[in-house]
């Protein structure tokens, strides 16, 4: 009987824990799709907008393009930051746990 309650405790935990890897993963998937999704909505209905230069040899478009791969790199260092620094010592501690 109390094995049963430690490892429902247990499966609780790990429950826990993977709702919370899908959100932060949801969350980032959703920022990232808004960003390229935008970017992509602009170029095909405001080519105006997107080809107005700023300084000699950069235009909106390209800058809007470098940020969308600027962004992209940013969610990922977000996800990877906090997985070291919390899913993966949190499932470790689930891990031995007796």
């Amino acid at each position: 009987y109390v094995e049963i309650i430690i490892m429902t405790d247990r499966l609780r935990s790990l429950r826990a824990l993977a709702n919370q890897r899908w959100r932060i993963s949801l969350w980032l998937t959703g920022a990232m799709m808004f960003v390229y999704f935008g970017f992509i909505l602009l170029v095909a209905f405001n080519k105006e907008l997107m080809g107005k230069t700023l300084i000699p040899g950069l235009s909106i478009g390209i800058l809007l393009g470098a940020l969308t791969i600027v962004t992209a790199w940013v969610l990922i260092y977000i996800y990877v930051r906090w997985t070291n620094d919390n899913y993966d010592n949190q499932l470790e501690d689930l891990r031995n746990r007796n």
